[in-house]
């Protein structure tokens, strides 16, 4: 078929990161075939998640391209393994731990604690046998949602706060569907609340999605847009220009993408990045305000325009007599209650360009 031979050709640019334009001459149906066909064999109900996956791209504006939806496939195979709320062992130990160490910090004993959770809860069941009994994230969050909303325990211990921090199909971040939804009209009707939404096959597909492509990232493969999904958007251009700033400075620094402390507190003193930099400033033309303001760019794709930027590369390409990666795997090490075993977001990254590997090779196929 016609748009099988074009879906080829696609195939031998896809590795350049999200195409943004509508794929050339594919309908909506032949977008869609694609999508099943990107679909590992084997799979219940294929044709369901293409049909989420499709949606999730028309709405966001993403071209279903072979590379990008390979991409999105490779993380849910990795994240969940084609599983809408996945089952997360142990969890119940997990989250009294977490109702433990919350109880500590506010003072309280934990058998005071743990006996107020046994009054019944609004679906009958007391909230200590909900979390007992609870074996996904959404069963968790929801018993967590309805202890805040009843309980004043509750509020005092988890108000603003729900130990379930990701969910659904590509265990995106909760905090990231909610400020999506703040800047994009979420396109579904909302049946519990837009956490909930997370954990349905729609919602995780389309918030996921979002998370992974909807933004520019000027990178030459995708294994980095993958590794930004485990440890924030722009993460592996952030860890090339730490390493940059570490050449021509001659100050070791962490590859961990992180350029300063988001935490809102303008009085925090001064990350080992934004040191490092600092040393530059002479050479670099800049005070520290300058320096400051361009990496509080750092979380988007406004800082690789910056005087900062382009300055620092220009220095440590002279200084290192070649020109440096524009992008690098950032070294982090993965902490979880869920992680049983020492795991790097390089890990994660080549696991998922792995499957997004092997899916163009389905396709090609």
């Amino acid at each position: 078929m016609k748009w099988l031979a074009i879906a080829s050709v696609v195939l031998l640019a896809a590795c350049a990161g999200p195409v943004r334009e509508p794929a050339p001459e594919l309908t909506a149906a032949q977008a869609r075939a694609l999508a099943a066909r990107a679909i590992p064999p084997g799979v219940a109900d294929g044709d369901g998640w293409a049909a989420d996956m499709h949606a999730a791209f028309t709405v966001l504006g993403i071209a279903p391209t072979p590379s990008n939806l390979c991409a999105a496939v490779a993380v849910i195979g990795q994240e969940s393994g084609f599983q809408v709320d996945p089952p997360v062992p142990g969890l119940a130990d997990i989250a009294w731990r977490e109702i433990d160490l919350r109880a500590a910090r506010a003072g309280l004993p934990a058998i005071v604690v743990r006996t107020a959770l046994r009054i019944p809860s609004p679906d009958g069941r007391s909230y200590a046998e909900r979390i007992d009994a609870a074996k996904t994230e959404q069963d968790l969050s929801r018993a967590f949602d309805d202890m805040v909303g009843s309980l004043p325990l509750g509020r005092r211990l988890f108000g603003g706060w729900n130990p379930v921090r990701t969910g659904g199909p590509m265990q995106v971040g909760i905090a990231f569907a909610e400020a999506q939804a703040r800047e994009h009209e979420y396109p579904y009707p909302v049946a519990r609340s837009l956490r909930d939404e997370v954990f349905t096959r729609r919602g995780g597909l389309y918030f996921g999605i979002a998370h992974l492509l909807d933004y520019p990232a000027d990178y030459d493969a995708p294994i980095y847009r993958f590794a930004d999904y485990n440890a924030g958007r722009h993460a592996s251009r952030n860890a090339a220009f730490q390493n940059a700033v570490s050449v021509a400075s001659g100050i070791p620094l962490d590859l961990d993408g992180d350029l300063i402390a988001h935490d809102g507190d303008a009085s925090r003193p001064p990350g080992a990045t934004e040191l490092a930099v600092r040393s530059l400033a002479a050479r670099l033309d800049l005070d520290a305000g300058d320096i400051r303001r361009a990496l509080e760019q750092g979380d988007s794709a406004d800082f690789a325009r910056t005087d900062l930027y382009r300055r620092v590369f220009a220095l440590a390409d002279r200084s290192a007599g070649r020109r440096l990666p524009r992008a690098m795997l950032p070294v982090i090490a993965l902490k979880s209650p869920k992680i049983r075993r020492p795991l790097t977001t390089e890990w994660f990254a080549r696991r998922v360009d792995e499957r997004h590997r092997r899916c163009l090779a389905r396709l090609a196929g």
